[in-house]
């Protein structure tokens, strides 16, 4: 009996479906590359009353000052204002903040300038890097120790306080040479040092109690609560470094984690970094005080005299949500602060039963000194007489400038760093020089490209034509990728991958094509030779890249920037090269290469 026929060298109709679907969503998102980038600016109002701005407003404003506006679109309440000419923007940006105050946010952007078509189905061109679009590039150091060491002495002013509200006189607050508190005690307190621990260790529940003697308490923090903190320390200070650049206005930018202390900004397509630096590298925190006769600690105000202050603040700037810079009744710069709840509550039974008297207003930030050392630097910059019941809204007034008032507001509503940060590198590349390495690198690309296009053409004839086919798609499908994942960017590295995953991609269908010829020269069919090639050859090609993907991912974990960027790209180029190189090549070589004959079991 005869069996049945098999036929081989065919896909199945899904698997072409599949194939030509996923060639063309990522074409689609490989295809705005190739209309490139406009400079934007995005204008969005920052209340519910501000309107609407008209797109001939803005234009007037801008061309009056000798800006070229290409375009303007109104999308989700947002004015977006595509630029003729890059090197503008920073100066368009500038002119529309001056003129449109508080009410508005002008961000800058970089919009596709691909068709409107391209962009409703979601296209968008791949995110270039700093080393390819321009910028500045700021490394920061993290002292963590800094911030733990002024919780330690935060720790000693609430034991001091707790040992105050429970009369526990006589207890003595001291340091040990390890860095540990210790307190003393007499008998007689027994009782209220019980309780007064007990309150401690409810506000800080890291602290470990020893009893060194009959009466002496040596209070620590445990080991793994300090990295434990140290960890949140830097995930707070990465999370408000982004809110401070996205207030900037800065909308691409990268802010991640590098080593153990440091903390790596890039902010693409930035020329100026004075303002940026000036920002991010604030330290700044704002406490509001009780004024006192006598102990607390001394400082000095704005108008030069000494103030004294209760060590215990009212409340922190962490209870602030919103600030805004705005000019008061009488004209003078000031700082309009809203509080979240819990800090409106603070306020709220402190002003109530204190109306008549002072409240000053302590501005702290961290400043480097001559030997490079951070110092902790803070002077009063308002005290102002309670004149009513407040709550979760006030004004604070006495700033030296609108500029200071200004960036006051905008550390204040971004949050205050948790430990003290120093700009250890700063480098500031023209977008000169990231045009030239697009163009060299682009230049690299298409020399690679050229040459194995012509190599496979020449030595493998038809199969060469049909790998060549697949090169490209590869080139595109890697393209389409890199544009279709968040978080992706191409970088000058990455290009290097770019043109590490041509090569790759070739030695895919090299391997194929030589299993392919060792067939032939045994005297089999060219169907069979087909099929045992790409058969035979599968195993050994999947070994060879899945040992890269390897390599790539963790190249792209414990890497960072350029490294991240090598890694990404080559990921990608080793998923798109498996897809183009065995399964599109395998679906051309089926279709065009051969009439394929039913074979018998």
């Amino acid at each position: 009996m005869k069996q049945p026929h098999k036929t081989i060298n065919r896909y199945s109709k899904w698997q072409y479906i599949v194939i030509i679907f996923t060639l063309v969503i990522l074409g689609l998102n490989a295809l705005p590359n190739w209309f490139g980038e406009k400079a934007a600016l995005h204008i969005q109002s920052n209340s519910n009353d501000a309107v609407m701005l008209s797109s001939t407003t803005i234009f007037n404003q801008l061309s009056e000052r000798g800006i070229g506006v290409e375009l303007i679109e109104q999308k989700r309440n947002q004015n977006i204002v595509l630029l003729e000419d890059e090197s503008q923007q920073q100066n368009a940006r500038d002119i529309l903040d001056s003129l449109l105050g508080d009410d508005y946010s002008v961000a800058m952007a970089m919009e596709s300038a691909s068709p409107s078509w391209l962009k409703k189905v979601g296209a968008k061109p791949v995110k270039l890097g700093l080393d390819l679009r321009g910028g500045v590039q700021f490394v920061m150091a993290v002292d963590t120790d800094a911030a733990i060491a002024e919780r330690e002495v935060k720790i000693k002013e609430d034991l001091s306080q707790l040992l105050r509200e429970y009369k526990a006189r006589g207890a003595r607050i001291g340091t040990l040479q390890d860095g540990s508190t210790v307190l003393r005690y007499p008998a007689r307190v027994d009782q209220q040092i019980i309780e007064v621990m007990a309150e401690l260790t409810t506000l800080y529940p890291e602290l470990s109690q020893t009893k060194n003697s009959a009466r002496e308490i040596i209070i620590s923090t445990n080991d793994q609560f300090a990295q434990t903190y140290h960890q949140e320390l830097m995930r707070q200070n990465i999370t408000t470094m982004r809110d401070r650049i996205e207030a900037l206005g800065i909308t691409e930018a990268v802010v991640q984690r590098q080593g153990n202390n440091f903390i790596r900004i890039e902010l693409p397509g930035v020329q100026d970094p004075s303002q940026a630096r000036r920002i991010i590298g604030a330290t700044a925190s704002l406490d509001f005080h009780q004024l006192q006769a006598q102990g607390g600690s001394l400082y000095k105000s704005n108008s030069g005299e000494m103030v004294r202050l209760n060590n215990s603040p009212i409340l922190s700037g962490t209870h602030i949500t919103d600030a805004r810079s705005q000019f008061g009744e009488m004209g003078l710069p000031e700082v309009f602060i809203t509080l979240d709840s819990a800090g409106g509550k603070l306020m709220s039974d402190f002003t109530k039963d204190n109306i008549g008297k002072p409240m000053a207003t302590l501005y702290s930030e961290y400043q480097q000194n001559e030997q490079g050392e951070l110092e902790k630097n803070s002077k009063v910059i308002s005290v102002a007489t309670i004149q009513a019941h407040l709550g979760s809204r006030f004004t604070i007034s006495g700033m030296e400038s609108v500029q200071a008032t200004q960036d006051l507001a905008m550390l204040l509503k971004s949050g205050s760093l948790t430990a003290p940060v120093t700009i250890v590198e700063e480098r500031t590349l023209g977008p000169s020089l990231g045009e030239q390495n697009i163009n060299n690198g682009m230049a690299a690309i298409m020399l690679g490209l050229s040459m194995m296009l012509v190599f496979m053409a020449l030595w493998y004839r038809k199969l060469g034509l049909i790998a060549n086919v697949a090169l490209i798609l590869n080139v595109v499908c890697l393209l389409g990728l890199l544009s279709l994942v968040p978080g992706a960017v191409l970088t000058l590295p990455g290009i290097a991958g770019f043109v590490l995953t041509i090569g790759m991609a070739i030695d895919t269908n090299v391997l194929i094509f030589e299993r392919i010829k060792e067939e032939l020269k045994r005297g089999k069919s060219t169907a069979l030779a087909i099929h045992h090639g790409y058969k035979n050859a599968l195993s050994t090609i999947m070994d060879a890249n899945i040992t890269s993907l390897i390599i790539a991912l963790i190249l792209f974990s414990v890497g960072y920037g350029p490294i991240k960027g090598f890694a990404i790209t080559l990921g990608f180029g080793i998923l798109s090269s498996m897809f183009t190189g065995i399964y599109v090549s395998r679906a051309l070589v089926n279709t065009f290469i051969t009439k394929l004959p039913e074979l018998k079991k």
